[in-house]
């Protein structure tokens, strides 16, 4: 359950990096991708094993 908070979390850290105009964050512009997809590969990843352990248990 963590992990797909942490995920989340990530997920919207990447989409605020990519549509602020803070001058801050300028140079974290071309990561904003990179943290956009770890939230989504993680929050896919924990619910794929959650429901691969619910079917075995």
């Amino acid at each position: 359950m963590f992990q797909i908070f942490l995920g989340v979390l990530i997920l919207i850290f990447g989409i605020f990096v990519k549509v602020t105009k803070d001058p801050g964050f300028a140079k974290s512009k071309r990561f904003s991708w990179m943290f956009i997809a770890i939230g989504l590969l993680s929050i896919i990843t924990e619910l794929v094993i959650m429901y691969q352990t619910r079917i075995v248990a």
